[in-house]
């Protein structure tokens, strides 16, 4: 059985940079596609980014591309998603995902391709 704990959430003020960490409990973390979504109230889950299990090539979407950078260390079972140029428009629950995978396929941008999440960690940007 997995569980994920998301940490590094709280209130920044634009322009800063902050550090999400995901902490994985289950085996084979190797073996697990993490992702990383956010969610404002009343809005669906939004896709921002994926690692496979070599760390590679991970995906981005657009919105943060540029800005954000996933991470893992496999030997810690942990993930991280570093936030960097924050505005208001960031601020969002944030929740890490993990899904059996190999590599990196079109459908990892989307929920169900976890099975398995967090219970999220709250981002807020505000002056």
């Amino acid at each position: 059985q997995v569980q994920l704990k998301e940490s590094g959430g709280g209130l920044v003020h634009p322009g800063d940079s902050l550090r999400l960490s995901c902490d994985f409990e289950g085996s084979a973390f190797s073996t697990y596609i993490i992702a990383w979504f956010r969610q404002l109230p009343g809005k669906e889950r939004e896709f921002l980014a994926a690692v496979a299990g070599s760390g590679r090539d991970p995906q981005y979407a657009d919105a943060v591309k540029g800005r954000f950078t996933i991470s893992r260390e496999n030997s810690q079972k942990r993930s991280y998603l570093q936030m960097d140029s924050l505005a208001p428009e960031d601020t969002a629950v944030y929740y890490c995902a993990a899904g059996v995978g190999y590599r990196l396929y079109p459908n990892s941008i989307r929920t169900g391709a976890y099975p398995n999440w967090g219970h999220g960690t709250q981002v807020t940007v505000s002056s």
